[in-house]
């Protein structure tokens, strides 16, 4: 895994979850990959193994991880695909509405969204 910053916002279990799913999302985590096990996450990360098991857990539930007995939790074949169906709804739902509310507020126009950004942001 890689470093994380914890943030005082939301609790450590869900952003150890939000992160493996970032994982798996960017693709550094893929179907059949093995999480590494709830104690070295707990020490790699000075956590209560308690915290990693209940983030473990939950991706389990969300049936994104599965766990084969004696040999740890390993992502599934069908975690991808849930998660970009899930992060693309999530986007148009939640995200895409402000951002659209945005470029309507600034009056921007197809034509300037789709011009590449040079020197910096210059124009």
């Amino acid at each position: 895994m890689t470093p994380i910053q914890w943030s005082e916002g939301a609790p450590i279990y869900r952003q150890l979850k939000e992160r493996v799913i970032a994982m798996m999302l960017d693709g550094l985590l893929k179907p059949g990959d093995a999480l590494p096990s709830v104690r070295q996450v707990a020490a790699e990360y000075q956590l209560n193994p308690i915290t990693v098991s209940r983030a473990y857990q939950e991706l389990a539930d969300e049936a994104l991880v599965e766990k084969r007995r004696g040999l740890g939790m390993f992502v599934t074949d069908e975690a991808s695909k849930k998660l970009l169906a899930n992060e693309r709804e999530r986007f148009l739902t939640e995200e895409w509405p402000q951002v659209l509310e945005r470029i309507q507020r600034l009056g921007l126009a197809t034509e300037d969204l789709l011009k590449p950004v040079r020197n910096g942001g210059a124009k």
